[in-house]
Order: C-alpha cells, then structure tokens, then sequence
C-alpha cells in the first residue's frame, strides 16, 4: 500500500515455498556453495526471511561467498537429515550502512566464543574487513524427491590441522608376568 491509501503496483517479487520459510526460521546452521565450489557448513542467524553469515579473518571460511552474488543453500530438518535446498541472492552487508548498523549487532550477540562484547565485534569486523552476508532465497527450491537420493558425503578437504597418524609398532601386546 502506498502513503496515499492507494494500492501500489508494485508486486513482492520474494514469494517462498512455506518449507523453505520454516526452514530459515529454525535454521543455526547451513551449507553454501558458490559456484561450483564444495558446500561449506556454516553458521548462520535467520532474520527477515533471510540467513546472515559471516566470514573472514577470524571468522569461518566460505571461499568466495564475500564477493558472490549467488549461493546455493541446503537446509537441515529437525530430524538432521537435509530437507531444503534453494538458490540464493547474496547481498553483502557494508560498515556504516543502515543495514550495518541493524544486522551486525544481532548476529553479534549470537556468535558464540566470541571475546569481548557485541559492539567490539562489530568494531573488529568492520576493521578486519569480515564480510556480514545476507542469503535470500531466490528462484525454485528443491524438496523432497526432488534432492539426491543418495549420499552426498566427500573425502575430507586437506587443512594445516590434519597430520598423519603413525601405526604403532605393536598392537594390543599383553605382558606376561
């Protein structure tokens, strides 16, 4: 409706299916793909329809999600299986913007572990150049029989973390005494 009481003729072009909805309500976590990319887990807040993330220094990894402008996102149910996958238009948030200052404090206060208090988190993402991204849900979602039927699973992806383990020369040797 328009300020002079009139309908306007504008039509909300973000018209989502209710499981897509109801998944981004609940959601705390979420898998993103850019491109052709692997999905990467990560977590997430709902708010306004929309999933923000946020990656960076000192953040978690989503490589290429900061200058993205679309993103695939799988959703899990409550039974931890997937229920929803869906295209998104990736809009990144930018300091000093209005929609800085509104979503960074909320998913500030949401980031678990993290040191110091929300407002130095939004100060740091700020200076650290971390990017506060918004995924909403844009084009046709795929649900139920129309996801993969079967696993999904890949070899996991090389890290500065993974060492190899070294056999030992003896398995299970019982002493006599």
């Amino acid at each position: 409706m328009r300020e002079d009481g009139r309908v306007s003729d504008e039509v909300d072009e973000r018209v989502t299916p209710p499981l897509v909805d109801e998944a981004v309500k609940k959601a705390a976590v979420c898998w993103v793909g850019v491109g052709d990319g692997p999905a990467s887990a990560l977590w997430c807040l709902p708010l306004d329809g929309a999933l923000l993330v946020v990656t960076g220094p000192g953040e978690q990894a989503a490589p290429g999600l900061a200058d993205a402008e679309a993103a695939e996102v799988t959703l899990r149910g409550d039974h931890g299986g997937r229920i929803v996958t869906w295209p998104a238009r990736v809009t990144r948030l930018r300091p000093g913007t209005e929609e800085w200052d509104t979503a960074a404090p909320l998913v500030a206060a949401k980031r678990l572990n993290a040191s110091g208090s929300a407002a130095e988190l939004v100060t740091r993402w700020a200076a650290e150049g971390c990017a506060v991204n918004r995924l909403t849900p844009a084009g046709t979602a795929l649900t139920g029989g129309d996801l993969p039927a079967g696993s999904l699973a890949e070899q996991p992806r090389p890290a500065s973390a993974v060492r190899a383990v070294r056999k030992p020369f003896r398995l299970h040797r019982v002493r006599r005494r």
